[in-house]
């Protein structure tokens, strides 16, 4: 069975050229609409309910978020489509969706596509990620969904303790004492997280600033959280930690 995709974009060339590399893509997949904006791309996906959007975030009436936002029925993968890396990349992130900067390359349309499809496939909640992404774009990020195996986790972003890597997986320590992991790699929320609050500190460590007890000088350094974690600052993190402990 071929899942069936609507591309949603206010440029005809971009349209043709996704058109043709959904095609050429390593999967079962259908373009089965194609819209050129916010009134069409609603018409679009009522008229097809495919599998999977392709939208375009900025567009000539209004943005791929306005589609989101006036759908009642919101059952299927969407992958943003945005030549600009935006405010509104961070929202996407916070809310575990994909998207991808124009000008649109291979494989990054295949690796979306191939998140899209496990997404499917494990019946993922996706009323729970749109309500997210739409709640973050209007109260500026305050949330943020992690999905595991089995599940999917919402919080404040402001609970965050520190964030712990090991290999592919992501460890979430929060302030309730829950500890939540994921997989997808530190790096994956290095961007996403490094806001004035947060500072990576070792390559296997981010943490909220806002709950860090002291610094305790030596090879490197240890910082210790208010939690009682210990955790180690390198070499080449630590004058950009200092600055920020200066700044405070």
């Amino acid at each position: 069975m071929a899942y069936s995709v609507v591309i949603i974009d206010d440029e005809t060339r971009t349209r043709s050229l996704l058109k043709k590399m959904v095609s050429n893509a390593d999967f079962p997949l259908e373009v089965v609409g194609e819209a050129e904006g916010v009134e069409s791309g609603l018409r679009a996906i009522q008229k097809h309910e495919p599998n999977i959007v392709l939208l375009d975030i900025q567009m000539s009436d209004g943005s791929g978020f306005d589609v989101l936002d006036r759908l009642k029925k919101r059952n299927f993968e969407v992958i943003f489509v945005t030549a600009h890396q935006e405010f509104a990349i961070r929202a996407i992130k916070f809310s575990a969706l994909d998207y991808i900067l124009k000008p649109v390359e291979m494989d990054e349309l295949e690796s979306a596509l191939g998140n899209a499809i496990d997404a499917i496939q494990t019946k993922s909640d996706l009323s729970v990620r749109y309500e997210e992404l739409l709640n973050n774009l209007k109260h500026n990020n305050k949330r943020i969904v992690i999905r595991t195996k089995g599940s999917m986790f919402v919080f404040d972003v402001k609970d965050i303790v520190h964030c712990q890597s090991d290999r592919n997986y992501t460890y979430f320590y929060l302030n309730d004492g829950r500890k939540v992991f994921t997989s997808r790699t530190l790096k994956d929320y290095e961007d996403t997280l490094c806001m004035p609050d947060f500072i990576r500190c070792h390559r296997s460590h981010i943490i909220n600033i806002n709950y860090l007890e002291r610094y305790d000088r030596g090879d490197g350094g240890t910082i210790i959280m208010k939690d009682g974690t210990e955790i180690p600052l390198s070499r080449m993190s630590r004058e950009r930690f200092l600055d920020v402990l200066n700044s405070l």
